[in-house]
Formats: C-alpha cells, structure tokens, sequence
C-alpha cells in the first residue's frame, strides 16, 4: 500500500485523482441533463400525440350529421371518447396551448388533467406490475371541453396507456465501462506529461547536493517550470562562483600562512628547553594541518575530475598496499571485480580517508567490497570502541571530534569524515557509519552502478 499512498501524495497522483473525479461527475453530470432532456423530450411527444387523436376525433365530429355525430361521440376512437364527467381540476396549460393552435380560439378548447377514474367516470384502481429496475408510469387523463364549429358542446375523455419507464438515470454498463478506461488513461497521462517536468527538476536539485557541476537537462514544461529551472540555473551558477571564491579565498590564506608557519618553525629550533621546544613545535605542526585540511576541505566541494570507468578490486589493492607499506595494520578481507565510474582520484582520497580514520582511532581497519541491489559496497571496518548511536551524524560536521569516546590519544582536527562524504558525494555515493555487531564502527560507501552514475 506505501506505493499507493505516495503516488497519492505526489503531484501527478493529486493531478490524477482531481481530473478522474473531475471527468466523472462532469460526464455523469451531463449524463443526467441529457437524460432529463430526453424524458422532456418524450413527455412532449406524448403530449403532442394527446393533442393530434383528440383533434383528429374533435374535426370527425364537428363534419359528421347529427345522427352520426352521436354514435361517433358514444364509440370514441384510439382513447378519446365522450364522457360525462366533470371536475374542478385546474386547466393543463400545455395541452391546452396545443389544442389552441390547432383548433383555433373559437373552439375554446379546455383541457383538465384528471385522475383515471374520474375520467372514465366509474370507480376502481388501475392496476400497475412493477419490473427489475423499473417502473410502470400509470395512464394518465384528461378531460377537454369545447364546442364544435356549429356551436355544439363537447366533452371528451382523452387517456394515454401506461407507460414503462426507468427508475434511474439511464445509465448503459457499456458506455460507463468505456468512460471509465477513457477517464482513467487520459487523467494517468495528463498526470505523467505535468509531473515530468517537476521531477527532473527535483532530480536535478537532489544532484546538485552531490555535484554542483551536475548538467541540468534545461526548463521544459509549462510557464511556471521553466521559470523555476531558469531560477534553478542561476543559484546553481552562484553556488559555484561563491564556492570558487572561498576556495580561492583559503587557498591564499593558506598559502599566504605557510611562510610565517616555516619561520615560526625555524626560530622554535632555537629554544634551549627541549620539552618546552617540543610542545611549542607540536602546537606549530597542528597550526599547519589545520590549514591544510581547511583548504582540503573546501577543494573537496569543486568535482574538477572527469567521471571514468575505474577497477575498483585493483584500486583497494593498491590503497591497502600503500597502508601496509607505511606500518599501519590494514587488511583486504573480501574483494569483487568490479568496474564503477567514479573520479579516481577524490575516490582514493575518500578511501584513504576512511582507512585513516579506522586505523587512528579503531588500531586496524579491515577493508572490503561487494556487490549489491543499489549498486557497489565498500567496507571499512575497525576494531575500536565504536560511538553512541545518537552522535553518528555529527561526525560528519566539520570540526566536530568525539575523542572522549572514541581516541585514545587527542585526535585529529575533526575534518577527516566531512571531506571522506563530500569526496563521495561527488561519486554520487552515499557514506554511512554504524556500529558493528561485532564490535567497532563501521564505515560503507556506496556507489552506484556505471548506468546510474553517468546520469
């Protein structure tokens, strides 16, 4: 059901429920006037056959003799015969009208809609069956009253059969099928066509947190998306021109702090007390890392590599060679040879980065990889003391350090974990850390499939 519900909460779900609903009560809307039309339609007709039978009995006897007119009135014809009835009903007006413009005014035709027993003048119901879904109109009456061209009076019954009827809306199962494919595919489409634009755009925005070179496909769509994506366009060219700026802007300071740091270096050799000497060239060495990583730091945000298919097996080996060689106990426990697209050098970066932090504060790392529905896992292990579950996320904050949990030694500057993520970002990876079961933290990188990382 979560598919259901977030189609539902999506834009071209919301679009397409108002434009089913929309197109069904407008069609059975109009469905409904064009049946009310239609039984208007036939009353008239009924009506119109009242008029036609009565005139055609009222001239027959205004043309007959007096002998015969009386055994025509007495015999009727078609459900118009003379009656002796009366009544105090009101005048039909509709009737009346017709019978008016085809007998002239000086007929001075009246007709007087009337129950069916009064109209034949003799008690009795009419019996009515009623069918499945539908129901038997009774007959209906009246009596018209007038005189002929002589002078003559005349009264006439006038009934009409019963009449079978639909209780409902004529309401056809074939054409309420077909409306509802036609409703359902045409507002599923119009959904689709209107939410496209929207989610490139979205897709777009969810890259450019990952990559701010990331190309955008351009504005597409209506008025309003396009305005949007031109938006979109110009804050991410900001983004870029004030990340270039502050990278430009550390670099110099860096760069400009390197000779003060040198000779700051130098004279502290001069200091006659070693301990003295020794804590002040320590403070010295922990200035210039720092700069050094504030400005890889800030390197780390600009993707200046091309995407190119890399042999990650071959990249793990070389990375925990390079680990073994400098002392530091690191292990290749598991490997998959796989190809993934990826910038070479920010993924080493990013690797070394992890296999540091696990060596630093964990004593070794184990590192491996395998494959898996999303795309490619990369494991970074380390046998320490782990982190309080709640505090995981922090790490990745520039400057934030745990050391009071996780070193046994004061620690690095707390930038490692924020490059290690930006580096991935820019893979379109995504970097996770958990506490293993096992014991220690655990770092996973996981990088999409080639297809998935070219987009």
């Amino acid at each position: 059901m979560k598919p259901l519900f977030r189609f539902v909460d999506s834009m071209a779900g919301r679009i397409f429920l108002i434009l089913l609903v929309g197109i069904v009560l407008s069609a059975l809307l109009a469905l409904t006037l064009a049946d009310g039309r239609r039984r208007a339609e036939v009353d008239q007709l009924r009506l119109e056959g009242v008029a036609d039978r009565t005139q055609y009995v009222w001239e027959q006897l205004g043309r007959a003799p007096e002998p015969e007119r009386t055994r025509l009135a007495r015999e009727g014809a078609a459900g118009v015969r003379a009656t002796l009835a009366t009544t105090t009903a009101p005048s039909d007006v509709a009737l009346t009208r017709l019978l008016t413009e085809r007998l002239g005014a000086a007929a001075q035709a009246n007709a007087q809609k009337v129950d069916f027993e009064t109209c034949f003048h003799r008690p009795g119901r009419i019996p009515m069956q009623r069918q499945p879904d539908r129901t038997l109109q009774p007959p209906q009456c009246w009596l018209v009253t007038g005189r002929l061209e002589d002078g003559a009076p005349i009264r006439l019954s006038v009934d009409t059969p019963p009449l079978q009827r639909d209780d409902a809306v004529g309401l056809d199962p074939l054409f309420l099928g077909v409306l509802a494919l036609a409703a359902l595919g045409l507002s599923f489409v119009v959904a689709l066509v209107a939410a496209r634009p929207l989610n490139a755009l979205a897709r777009a925005a969810r890259a450019l947190g990952r990559n701010l070179d990331h190309a955008y496909e351009g504005p597409t769509g209506p008025y309003e998306v396009r305005e949007a994506a031109t938006a979109f366009d110009r804050m991410q060219a900001d983004l870029k021109r004030h990340l270039a700026e502050r990278t430009q802007m550390l670099a110099a300071i860096a760069h400009d702090l390197q000779t003060p740091l040198t000779r700051l270096r130098l004279r502290l050799d001069k200091v006659a007390e070693p301990a003295l000497r020794d804590a002040l060239i320590g403070d010295v060495q922990a200035m210039h890392d720092l700069v050094r990583e504030g400005l890889e730091l800030a390197r780390s945000e600009q993707a200046v590599e091309p995407l190119v298919p890399l042999d990650l097996a071959s990249l793990l080996e070389s990375l925990v060679e390079d680990a073994q060689d400098a002392g530091r106990q690191v292990v290749l426990t598991h490997r998959e040879a796989i190809d993934v697209l990826a910038r070479p050098l920010a993924l080493r970066r990013c690797l070394e980065n992890l296999v540091d932090n696990a060596v630093k504060y964990g004593g070794s790392a184990e590192v491996a990889s395998e494959r898996g529905r999303g795309g490619v896992a990369v494991r970074i292990r380390d046998h320490g003391p782990g982190i309080p579950e709640d505090r995981i996320e922090e790490l990745f904050r520039p400057f934030v350090r745990l050391e009071e949990s996780r070193s046994r030694e004061t620690g690095g500057s707390g930038l490692g974990l924020a490059i290690a993520r930006r580096l991935a970002a820019q893979n379109g990876a995504e970097l996770v850390l958990r506490n293993h079961p096992g014991g220690g933290l655990e770092a996973t990188l996981l990088l999409p499939w080639p297809s998935t990382a070219a987009r």
